[in-house]
């Protein structure tokens, strides 16, 4: 396989704070290097779900997965195994439900939080964090800078064809502060500030870069359900490839076709929706 791409997800960031809050990504789209749609979100709009139709494409209707309560190993194929099965290497630095949906379950603090597995058939390389003890004091989040050079030191060293990187401050700071705060804005300023240093970067080496959420917030710093604030986020992509118009709403469900075809890996038969990419 010589195609790459990295897929971005911040937890947890409604649309209207993406396109007015994130600088950097927002001067990419302004200067042409980037373009970005809308993005809803599948129902229940809850993390886990979220995290598995992202990768096997299809509902959490289909895949089983109801809330973060109820984590186990999926059994739908999913873009890691679809990667893998075109000759790809596969690497993840994400929470431990990642691990858990695509890899094994239950997961082991002590086998699991760091993998190098290069016959695995879904993920080769994993760097996984628990959040244990999590609370709306003590968030319990690594600092994102350190994951987004984690998922850099990956890419140098493995040569990844598909990384994928999931990180839940603003999804942890807006249960915590709500969307429409001071402390948000400044989140998601920093965020931004983090993050922009390494798209050049990833670039450079290559890759075709994916920027979204796994759902939005409210005003209440709720999501789940199907208002506009908890399902709509924005997704962001940095490619040469022909996107639709830019009033076209992306759906959950189009994002393993589009990456598993920009990758020239074969979608799985269960993934029944079309490509956003040419």
């Amino acid at each position: 396989m010589d195609k790459k791409l990295l897929l971005i997800i911040l937890d947890g960031v409604p649309y209207r704070n993406f396109r007015r809050l994130f600088g950097n990504l927002e001067g990419w789209v302004q200067s042409g290097t980037a373009r970005v749609w809308k993005h809803r979100a599948v129902l229940p709009s809850i993390s886990a779900s979220c995290y598995a139709s992202i990768h096997t494409g299809v509902s959490p209707q289909e895949h089983g997965c109801t809330g973060n309560g109820n984590v186990f190993r999926l059994t739908h194929e999913d873009v890691f195994a679809q990667t893998r099965k075109a000759g790809g290497i596969t690497g993840a630095v994400a929470h431990s439900f990642w691990s858990e949906f695509f890899n094994r379950a239950p997961f082991d603090y002590v086998r699991d939080i760091e993998y190098d597995e290069p016959e695995s058939a879904t993920i080769n390389h994993g760097r996984f964090h628990t959040m244990t003890g999590y609370g709306m004091v003590n968030q319990m989040t690594p600092s994102d800078v350190d994951l987004f050079a984690t998922l850099t030191n990956l890419c140098l060293k493995n040569g990844l064809n598909y990384g994928m990187l999931h990180t839940c401050t603003l999804d942890s700071m807006g249960h915590r502060f709500f969307h429409e705060s001071q402390e948000m804005d400044h989140a998601c300023a920093v965020m931004d500030e983090m993050l922009a240093p390494f798209i050049p970067q990833w670039l450079a080496a290559g890759y075709e870069v994916i920027v979204t959420a796994d759902h939005g917030q409210d005003e209440r710093g709720h999501h789940g359900g199907r208002g506009e604030l908890q399902q709509e986020t924005a997704l962001y992509y940095f490619g040469d490839a022909e996107g639709p118009a830019e009033d076209t709403v992306i759906d959950q469900l189009q994002l393993a076709p589009t990456i598993l075809h920009r990758l020239v890996a074969a979608p799985a038969s269960t993934m029944k929706a079309k490509s956003f990419l040419s």
